[in-house]
């Protein structure tokens, strides 16, 4: 099945536009951060579209450091890039993680924003793309918590310009989907949860220098003790299971439910895993890409007016 959707990926991208070739010699790389505005000018001439990975700067337990979900957001883009001639921004590394906080004078190290901090800084990154000439803003999420906040300002941007925003999220929390069969851990040991099987491999692929194995262990959530004890929990989500059922939801702190920052097995991580995890998100999300790329986007409201 991989090297199928690889092959797909290869036709799509040759018939991408005419010249792809000659269009991909003009650039040195694909972060717009390292272009200069002669790059961006002649960019715009050809393609619409920009990837901005967004993600967090959080605690990830003992053994990785707390760039890792934005590693997700920024590989996953840059070979999205690669993949299909597209450029990407630099990442907003700063995510919604309030409950990664823990108490005070503890020096976990997370940078949280306010949801309406974040919400803010999403809305002013994609008005001064559009601004310019951008007309399809494309977000590469890497942390599951900004999905709970970001709706308004998406909503807001497209109701405001007639940009086509978007916002992919290639991780696995419950969700298996493209990974499936990948993670060697079983579902109770909850490999793509926070720390677990997944992010250590992928952390591994990035840079297997910054993952402490020597420090990692395997740990279970549990029920937070301000909660009956009826109730069970086994992963990061905000619900709660009691009676067999999840309809009860709760605003908990990570350490309320997971003392050591690692819910699940990191155990059985290895760089190949991760290698393998970012080649089908990155590929499945630049195929995904290329279509919305093929739609009419007619954007009515360009020029970022309320900057200051």
């Amino acid at each position: 099945m991989i090297s199928s959707s690889s092959e797909q990926l290869k036709v799509k991208v040759s018939h991408l536009t005419e010249g792809d070739a000659d269009f991909r010699n003009q650039f040195l790389s694909w972060d717009l951060g390292n272009l200069t505005l002669t790059d961006i000018g002649n960019y715009l001439r050809v393609k619409d579209t920009i990837l901005v990975p967004i993600a967090s700067l959080e605690q990830h337990g003992p053994h990785l450091p707390l760039y890792t979900d934005t590693i997700t957001a920024v590989e996953v883009s840059r070979r999205v890039a690669e993949h299909i001639a597209v450029l990407h921004s630099p990442p907003i590394w700063m995510g919604y993680s309030p409950q990664h906080m823990h108490k005070p004078g503890l020096g976990r190290g997370t940078i949280t924003m306010r949801s309406s901090t974040l919400l803010a800084i999403m809305y002013d990154t994609a008005r001064s793309l559009i601004h310019h000439g951008f007309n399809r803003i494309i977000f590469i999420n890497g942390h599951g918590s900004n999905i709970k906040v970001v709706d308004p300002v998406l909503r807001q941007l497209r109701y405001e310009t007639g940009a086509l925003i978007g916002f992919v999220k290639p991780y696995m929390e419950r969700y298996t989907g493209i990974l499936k069969g990948l993670m060697e851990n079983p579902p109770e040991e909850t490999p793509g949860w926070h720390a677990s099987e997944l992010e250590t491999s992928q952390d591994m692929a990035w840079n297997s220098d910054l993952v402490r194995m020597e420090r990692a262990s395997f740990t279970k959530a549990h029920i937070p003790e301000s909660l009956p004890q009826s109730f069970g929990k086994k992963d990061g989500m905000p619900d709660v299971e009691f009676e067999g059922y999840t309809y009860f939801n709760f605003p908990m702190d990570h350490h309320e439910f997971i003392e050591s920052g690692v819910i699940g097995n990191p155990l059985r991580a290895t760089k190949e895993k991760g290698e393998e995890a970012f080649k089908r998100l990155s590929e499945h999300t630049a195929r995904g890409v290329l279509e919305l790329m093929n739609i009419e986007v007619n954007v009515h409201t360009r020029e970022f007016i309320n900057r200051v």
